[in-house]
């Protein structure tokens, strides 16, 4: 069985995935006669044959950017509780300091999602001053009370060290904790602790368990990681259409690894029938959202108009941009610079414009 190589980051962080490099394989060509060069003509998006993508630790987004991310962001409370209803209100309306007042109260009255809600505005400077030692407190007392969001938050505190040393037996036990309580990050997270045998014992079974209740509940992360799974037959038989079912989900969240794996099934018709018009349509959506990849495999198919009508010019502006992130294509370049002179400086000026450069 072979197993994608993980790398698992101590401070569980938010960072992108070690995307696999994909590429298009032109069809097999006829010589012709010397005076004439073929020119190759892709037909179809392939990849190397390497280890699936890293899944990355998965932590919500947070209504306002933070130097160092935060592992949770609070659900909504129950509805026949006004006054933590209020509390939350506040959080989702931005007015931090407000829901840090009214979240003051409600968990010295002893109730535990307003103290995961502190814990949370402690731990992204949100309407106080950052203080992780305090965060901690806070998601302790209600991890103690049985609240599952600050169980899994107070563990991404012990295995990164913020708020006290680290501590990652606490921190497996509080996910472990979380995630039968049906936290789906803390389900997540534990399966990469599982696939990266570092903290835990090796065990892609386990871990494709746990990424399969993440998935059911939702969590596009999750998701995508179980599609690489049974795409590659990772602790779970080989499904190809299985994974493009969950990638398809993933995208459908705006998880853009996922918008441009599902592209690719789409656009070769794996697992699912082919569909190039959608693919291309799907490719440009995740160019937008600035995946290099999807900017080089959309230059591909603009430039020689698979799927969708001949574009050169915006075709190598995506090529242009996407060698930008570090995905050149030597091949691309050729044809750049094969190109007429007035073609070139438009493509070079379009890309100058999505870049914001002069």
């Amino acid at each position: 069985m072979k197993l994608p190589c993980i790398t698992m980051l101590a401070t569980l962080l938010l960072t992108a995935p070690a995307a696999a490099q994909l590429q298009i394989a032109p069809p097999a060509t006829t010589p012709s006669a010397p005076a004439e060069k073929p020119k190759p003509k892709p037909h179809t998006i392939t990849k190397k044959k390497e280890a699936a993508p890293a899944p990355k630790p998965s932590a919500s987004p947070k209504p306002s950017p933070s130097p160092k991310p935060a592992a949770t962001v609070i659900p909504a409370p129950p509805t026949d509780d006004p006054n933590v209803d209020l509390v939350f209100g506040a959080y989702q309306r931005g007015q931090y300091k407000t829901a840090f007042e009214l979240a003051t109260a409600r968990a010295q009255a002893g109730d535990p999602k307003a103290m995961t809600m502190l814990g949370e505005l402690y731990s992204n400077a949100m309407g106080i001053r950052r203080d992780y030692a305090k965060a901690a407190e806070w998601y302790k007392r209600a991890a103690d009370a049985g609240d599952r969001e600050a169980m899994f938050a107070l563990a991404m505190l012990r295995i990164s060290g913020r708020g006290g040393p680290v501590d990652k037996n606490e921190a497996v036990k509080l996910m472990a904790s979380a995630a039968k309580l049906g936290e789906p990050k803390a389900a997540y997270n534990l399966a990469l602790l599982y696939l990266d045998g570092q903290t835990l014992p090796q065990d892609v079974r386990r871990s494709a368990e746990l990424l399969r209740q993440a998935a059911d509940a939702g969590l596009p992360e999750a998701q995508y990681a179980l599609a690489t799974f049974y795409k590659e037959g990772t602790g779970v038989p080989k499904d190809p259409e299985r994974a493009v079912r969950l990638l398809q989900a993933a995208s459908l969240a705006d998880n853009v690894d996922a918008e441009v794996e599902y592209a690719i099934a789409m656009f070769n018709g794996t697992g699912t029938p082919k569909n190039q018009p959608a693919a291309v349509a799907l490719l440009r959506k995740a160019s937008r959202q600035g995946s290099a990849i999807a900017q080089n495999r959309l230059a591909w198919v603009l430039i020689n108009g698979i799927g969708t009508q001949t574009d050169k010019v915006e075709g190598f502006k995506w090529h242009l941009v996407a060698k930008t992130s570090g995905k050149g294509d030597p091949e691309l370049d050729k044809q750049f610079s094969e190109l007429p002179a007035e073609d070139r400086s438009k493509a070079e000026a379009a890309a100058r414009k999505w870049l914001g450069t002069k």
